[in-house]
């Protein structure tokens, strides 16, 4: 059975996002230049999300959320936050929103949070407990979820 992961709630979000925006504007709430702001936030958001995805790779372990992991990560990013690839998806997200200054991307940008607060996080936490115990948990006291 092939699950749902992460990216693709991110890319509909993000679609949905600039669709409503572009059909249904609702609220115009920064303007020129002010929300230019949200091409800096993108730009970090991408960042992160390579740097992260770079850090997974050179230690081979997943990043798919429903896997085990076999290797415990906390440089570059991971410093910063435990999910900082959530993080950047999340920034890219808000990023869009402010650049359309779209009411509803704003909202759209705050649901991806939730969801990956409910249908990830949980279940990623819990298998970094099982496989590194102690370790994890300091690591947990030391590092914030999302920043």
């Amino acid at each position: 059975m092939k699950r749902i992961i992460p990216p693709a709630y991110f890319m509909f979000l993000l679609a949905l996002s600039i669709l409503l925006n572009f059909f249904f504007p609702l609220m115009k709430f920064y303007y020129f230049p002010y929300n230019y702001i949200g091409a800096l936030l993108i730009i970090f958001g991408i960042f992160l999300n390579l740097k992260a995805d770079d850090i997974f790779k050179k230690s081979r372990t997943t990043v798919k959320p429903h896997l085990m992991p076999n290797s415990f990560e906390v440089s570059g990013p991971f410093r910063i936050s435990r999910h900082p690839m959530y993080l950047g998806m999340f920034l890219i997200l808000f990023g869009a929103a402010l650049i359309m200054s779209s009411l509803i991307a704003f909202i759209l940008s705050f649901v991806f949070i939730a969801l990956m607060e409910i249908l990830f996080i949980p279940k990623e936490e819990e298998n970094m407990e099982k496989n590194f115990g102690k370790k994890y948990l300091e690591y947990k006291k030391r590092v914030r979820r999302w920043i």
